[in-house]
């Protein structure tokens, strides 16, 4: 069992900047994937950006160099920089990862980004 503690986000106005970070814990677990997605009211959970285990972050077309994500394996942690935020970006961001050792995925509780005009 992987527990995720999510901190981070709140409110900004468009144009700032926001940090979510995430950790991992838990017995015997083994990350393979750690990322970020987000739900905005009314729409379905969406991709924001991934890090595998080859350390090579991957990111939604929609993120268009304002994220940056970054993952400390050997610490379990995986942090979102948002820069540049926008209205559309509000959602409640969710931590994933994806455990190999138990071949399951894991999600957050979720933390509120909300970007004001």
């Amino acid at each position: 069992q992987v527990h995720l503690e999510e901190s981070g986000g709140g409110l900004v106005q468009s144009g700032g900047s926001l940090r979510i970070d995430c950790v991992a814990s838990g017995r015997h677990i083994l990350i393979a994937t750690m990322g970020w997605y987000r739900q905005a009211p009314g729409k379905p959970r969406e991709l924001v950006a991934l890090v595998p285990h080859t350390n090579i972050a991957e990111y939604a077309d929609f993120v268009q160099g304002r994220f940056t994500i970054s993952r400390d394996i050997p610490n379990n942690t995986v942090r979102l920089q948002m820069n540049s935020l926008q209205p559309e970006d509000t959602a409640v961001y969710y931590c994933y990862v994806h455990d190999w050792y138990s071949d399951n995925d894991f999600w957050g509780q979720g933390t509120q980004v909300t970007v004001s005009p």
